[in-house]
């Protein structure tokens, strides 16, 4: 997926009356109302085809549903960047870091990118199932092996 998005470092811009980070040197309106920066966006409608074919090759997305997921992508990369943003701003730096992205994306999303930043080993955490759930994978169980 590192291929569908550019992951070059970024310089930070303030902008604005209440000083929200920005990246770049401006927004401007793109197809449906979203905004995208200046001369490129993060995930166009071909990349997001690529993608749906990469995963499969017989999938065709309607217009309607990938202006959606363009849309979703464009909140996502902003609000994941805005808070980056804040994060370089507390560390006094004017340059946001693969670091601030992944401290936002483990913290609030559970996220982790691998192959960037420190290599230390991330723990895997095991999700706790319910008792609920152990009996239904035993009924599964039960009904698939008839």
């Amino acid at each position: 997926v590192s291929h569908y998005f550019d992951t070059s470092p970024l310089p930070m811009a303030t902008g604005m009356a209440n000083s929200t980070p920005m990246i770049g040197k401006g927004l401007t309106s793109g197809p449906a109302g979203r905004s995208s920066p200046e001369g490129s966006q993060v995930l166009s409608k071909k990349k997001l085809q690529d993608l749906v074919r990469e995963i499969d090759p017989n999938e065709q997305l309607d217009e309607d549903v990938e202006e959606m997921l363009l849309q979703i992508a464009d909140d996502f990369i902003e609000s994941v960047v805005t808070a980056a943003c804040q994060l370089a701003r507390h560390r006094k730096s004017n340059t946001l870091e693969v670091k601030d992205v992944q401290l936002h994306l483990e913290r609030q999303w559970n996220m982790w990118i691998p192959g960037y930043g420190s290599d230390e080993i991330r723990p895997f955490k095991k999700a706790c199932t319910t008792e609920a759930h152990k009996q239904r994978m035993a009924l599964i169980r039960k009904t698939t092996k008839k």
